[in-house]
């Protein structure tokens, strides 16, 4: 086969190389204080939105999470998107971006993580290059600060970032993280009592990852006990 004919297989390719997680959608985000970000994204999704989305905010702030929402609404209307999870670049290679800018939707997430690392910024910034050569659709990318503080090498990668438009991720307060549990509750089909989130809260870590792995144990303990959620039941399960 022609190296032609590699290049037209290899977005394909690269659409499948990381599966989206089945419950990281938009309808599953609870927004907080982030409506414009949302809105932002979902207009990339549909084709429409910025060349170039820059959002940053604290881990667990959910970067990751609207990152692959934006790419199963692409998706699941029969184009193609990815979302390359670059703090797992020490296991893949920088020419899966090669290809990359065919794609109406392209996401790069963590990219705080190739700070420094010579080989990856390259790849990067030339990934940018052809896309804005190509102006096709809209590139997303996350980082857990502001583009200028993330210590990257390549000084014109840095200025890459500033072509598009930036939004910082704002994270939920302890009412937010509250509503947020009681939705992602509700799409699986149980519900969550107040004072049961609220013990959460109070006992746990209050990062999302950790409140959300909580409620996942209580949904499947209470699904196989054939108990509602209550405090006793909680503290029983979760040792607290």
């Amino acid at each position: 086969m022609s190296r032609d004919g590699d290049d037209e297989q290899q977005p394909a390719q690269l659409a499948l190389a990381v599966q989206l997680p089945d419950d990281e959608t938009f309808a599953s985000f609870y927004p907080g204080d982030n409506a414009q970000l949302i809105t932002a994204l979902k207009n990339a999704a549909l084709g429409q939105g910025d060349e170039v989305i820059y959002l940053w905010g604290q881990p667990g702030s959910g970067r990751s999470h609207l990152l692959h929402a934006a790419c199963a609404d692409v998706n699941a209307s029969g184009e193609a998107a990815t979302c390359l999870p670059l703090h797992a670049y020490r296991r893949m290679s920088p020419r899966l971006l090669d290809g990359m800018e065919l794609l109406p939707l392209v996401c790069l997430d963590n990219l705080d993580a190739i700070a420094g690392v010579d080989e990856w910024e390259r790849a990067v910034f030339n990934f940018f290059n052809r896309r804005r050569e190509r102006a096709a659709g809209s590139l997303v990318i996350s980082a857990s600060a502001p583009s200028r503080n993330l210590g990257l090498g390549l000084p014109d990668l840095a200025s890459r970032l500033d072509w598009g438009v930036a939004y910082q991720l704002k994270t939920l307060d302890d009412e937010g993280k509250l509503s947020a549990l009681q939705l992602r509750a509700e799409l699986r089909g149980f519900k969550l009592p107040t004072d049961v989130g609220r013990l959460l809260l109070s006992r746990l870590s209050r990062d999302m990852s950790t409140l959300l792995a909580a409620l996942d144990l209580l949904d499947n303990a209470s699904f196989q006990a054939r108990r509602k959620l209550s405090l006793p039941f909680t503290r029983e399960i979760l040792g607290l």
